[in-house]
């Protein structure tokens, strides 16, 4: 990881110079990377507090583009080839894969979005310039594709409200899919809002394929995805991306969490720390006033109309390209489309804890004055370079919060931003000191022993893809040259291995059933810390099998002189439990008393364990029916819920921030009490103040979803040991009954509003009840 540097104080300029300023910012110009990145030679100029919404075209677009100086934007596909991108993928031969949402908010309403009538479609460069000029429709009639992973020759695609993962092949090279398959099968239908369901696939580095959300992982073995149950529900919402070490790095754009679960694997549980990332890093700083924020004017800045905090953070890269500024790798960078921003943050790991940090003060890496401009995914390209997917649309707020009368609702109404669609880019962020690399990959065609140079490709997209299309391949005669390699020998590289080349070669060995004792003790002695944590990590294959002499092995370990290392050795001890084995993570715990991560790490495994268990005991004591609900509304809340209110229910507390998303729901009175009121709430939502307290978020509308969902939810957040609330389930019937009684409030529900409609229940069951003479009181 790289160390932390202070970004300079910008300097004074006088008006002429601002206004020359301001020109130069749409301008091309070469300046020492160095300097770029600690935020001389820029400044952020806010262009209009209420700009127009007109689209302009691409080139246009281009031009209200700030970015530091030496770096540019190049287009590399629009409209009318691409419509509504939210995702692309390129396979071993470089070939791009775009998801379109082509249905995705025509109006506030959302009329017709879940058509079948989405697409996936295959770009391709043909002439070598850089930009697309071959389009053809990979798959079509899709209700809005949500996930792309190109896995061999296959592409693998999860769509909205659907939960099967399906695989689909050209096998007669026209460029569109003639094979389909299913490699994942889930029956059950995804009723979530849109935005809440999963958003992303990775192939990460230890061979497992991590969706966004929810509690499973898989492996990708003879054409099928086996499912691993991890620990926790993962709860990142749009995008994902991992570094060169295999950490992954999800957001939350819900509560506005720009980087969540960035501790440890998932599957050693959930684990975050409010200080992982500095205030200002979760301050956007754009350059036109955003007055579409969900949040309404209290998101935005009284001086300028900006967006003040993040409130739809989503597509985060991980830059491990070769083609830009060398500073830029290892670097975080996530979107903001509400803000029309991208973000820069340092990633700094300080004895094993990571922590990211604004690259620089109170303005981002890339703004853009273009109210049209929705950068919602980033990448690194198989040229070294930085791709964003624009999705140019004018909503970019899903439907369950632009109700009419809202807030959202109205600005979209009265600035006609439902007429903005149909349109999309693709851009690359290039530099001025470097040239792309414009050899076209040819991975699908070329041989295992030359997939194995790749392992040593100064571009982490190369290295990637060779790992993974060596063990899907599974050719077993390069395993001799991967071992070397492993160990550090040069094998049939033309250099002694570089450390990452290493971490890969023996995470390819393991997806291939080739790994051995003797690699692994060479690894564990390795001169470099990460080669000899991935050893670790991968030992627990022979863990699993209570292996005594890896066990011993790893015992050497537990004075190492990396953070990592001894971190990634408590993990994997603690998961494979023998009395060995946990004396050994009593000892790391004793010699660590002031490793934060290793001690609270191991804490809240520990309670987790504690918690599963009283629930368990808990459900017990229900009726089978009565069990099925709040067992179903754990898995909800953990799904959906938990991303503001935390999913201890003690609420979530953003980096430097003194408020809350969402309340707390432990021991809530509110929680525990009347029913009726409690079901308005969900069904309308709420906003405003509660408690004389105010939240940055809304709570979002979820009358959408039918009797039983509402009823499953409520019965675990009144039900749920861990949420300390021990109070009667809600029935689909009783959730049926007041959604009869209750009229659809726009906006959410104030708390005022909710307390006069309980008064006006109880008035209505006094009236009702006999007086003392038996008969009916007015």
């Amino acid at each position: 990881m790289k160390s932390f540097f202070t970004t300079k104080p910008n300097v004074k300029i006088g008006l002429l110079a601002a206004s020359l300023l301001a020109f130069a910012l749409y301008s091309p110009s070469c300046s020492r990377p160095d300097k770029a990145s600690s935020g001389e030679g820029f400044a952020r100029v806010v262009q209009d507090t209420n700009p127009p919404v007109e689209p302009l075209s691409p080139e246009a677009s281009i031009k209200k583009i700030q970015l530091p100086p030496g770096y540019h934007i190049e287009l590399v596909a629009s409209e009318p080839m691409i419509q509504e991108p939210v995702a692309i993928a390129w396979d071993g031969n470089g070939r791009m894969y775009v998801a379109e949402m082509n249905t995705y908010m025509k109006d506030a309403n959302a009329t017709g979005e879940y058509a079948p009538t989405s697409r996936i479609k295959r770009l391709e460069d043909t002439d070598g310039d850089g930009k697309m000029d071959k389009s053809t429709i990979f798959i079509d009639s899709l209700v809005l594709p949500r996930t792309i992973l190109p896995v061999g020759d296959q592409l693998l695609v999860g769509i909205t409200n659907i939960q099967h993962i399906w695989s689909y092949r050209d096998t007669n090279g026209d460029g569109k899919a003639d094979e389909k398959k299913i490699v994942f099968r889930n029956d059950a239908i995804d009723s979530r809002n849109l935005e809440h369901q999963n958003g992303g696939l990775i192939w990460n580095m230890d061979n497992w394929i991590y969706p966004t959300r929810d509690n499973l992982r898989y492996k990708y073995k003879n054409g099928k995805l086996i499912a691993d149950t991890l620990v926790d529900n993962m709860i990142g919402q749009w995008g994902m991306t991992s570094d060169n070490y295999g950490r992954l790095f999800y957001s939350e754009a819900g509560p506005g969490l720009p980087a969540v679960q960035i501790q440890q694997n998932p599957a050693y549980g959930a684990l975050n720390f409010a200080d992982q990332y500095s205030e200002n890093f979760t301050k956007p700083w754009p350059i036109i006033g955003n007055v579409d924020a969900q949040g309404g004017r209290e998101a935005l800045r009284p001086e300028d109309n900006t967006l003040n905090k993040y409130t739809a953070g989503c597509g985060q890269s991980i830059f491990r390209g070769d083609r830009l500024p060398a500073d830029m790798q290892g670097d975080y960078f996530i979107p903001e489309p509400v803000g029309r921003i991208i973000k820069r943050g340092k990633v700094i790991n300080r004895e094993g804890k990571i922590y990211i940090e604004d690259a620089y003060k109170e303005k981002d890496w890339l703004a853009s004055a273009d109210m049209n401009f929705r950068p919602i995914n980033t990448y690194t390209g198989p040229d070294g370079c930085f791709y964003i997917v624009d999705m140019y649309h004018g909503i970019i707020q899903e439907s369950e919060w632009t109700k009419p009368g809202s807030y959202l609702g109205n600005v979209i109404q009265q600035k006609g931003l439902y007429k903005n669609r149909g349109m999309g880019r693709i851009y690359r962020v290039v530099h001025d000191d470097f040239k792309r690399d414009s050899r076209k990959p040819n991975m699908l065609n070329e041989s295992a022993s030359q997939l194995v140079t790749y392992l040593d490709h100064p571009n982490g997209w190369w290295r990637d893809n060779a790992q993974q299309l060596l063990i899907v391949r599974n050719d077993q005669s390069v395993v001799p040259a991967l071992k070397q390699i492993a160990i550090g020998e040069k094998a049939t590289l033309p250099k002694k291995p570089s450390p990452l080349a290493r971490i890969h070669a023996l995470w390819t060995l393991e997806g291939m059933d080739a790994i051995d004792k003797p690699t692994l003790f060479k690894a564990f002695t390795d001169s470099d810390a990460q080669v000899r944590k991935a050893a670790v990590w991968i030992s627990e294959v022979y863990l699993a099998k209570k292996d005594q002499e890896i066990i011993e092995k790893l015992a050497t370990l537990t004075n190492d002189s990396s953070p990592d290392v001894r971190i990634q050795l408590a993990l994997s001890l603690r998961n494979h439990k023998t009395p060995r084995t946990q004396e050994l993570v009593k000892q790391l715990l004793a010699d660590n008393p002031k490793n934060e991560l290793m001690q609270f790490s191991f804490t809240t495994f520990a309670e987790s364990q504690k918690v599963q268990q009283a629930e368990l005991e808990r459900t017990r004591n229900l009726s089978p029916a009565d069990r099925a609900l709040v067992t179903n509304g754990a898995t909800i809340f953990k799904q959906l819920c938990a991303t503001c209110h935390g999913p201890d229910g003690k609420g979530i507390v953003v980096a430097g921030s003194k408020q809350m998303p969402a309340p707390p729901l432990v021991g809530s009175p509110r929680v525990k009490g009347d029913k009726t009121l409690v079901i308005q709430l969900l069904l309308n939502g709420m906003k405003g103040p509660l408690d004389g307290k105010t939240y940055t978020d809304m709570m979002p509308a979820m009358g959408s979803n039918d009797d039983k969902w509402i009823a499953s939810v409520l019965s675990y957040v009144r039900n749920s040991s861990e949420l300390g609330n021990k109070s009667s389930v809600v029935t689909a019937k009783e959730v049926a009954d007041v959604r009869a009684n209750t009229p659809v409030i726009p906006g959410g529900m104030t708390q005022q509003e909710l307390e006069i409609f309980k008064l006006g229940r109880a008035e209505r069951t006094n009236w009702s009840k006999p007086d003392e003479k038996g008969k009916s009181g007015k």
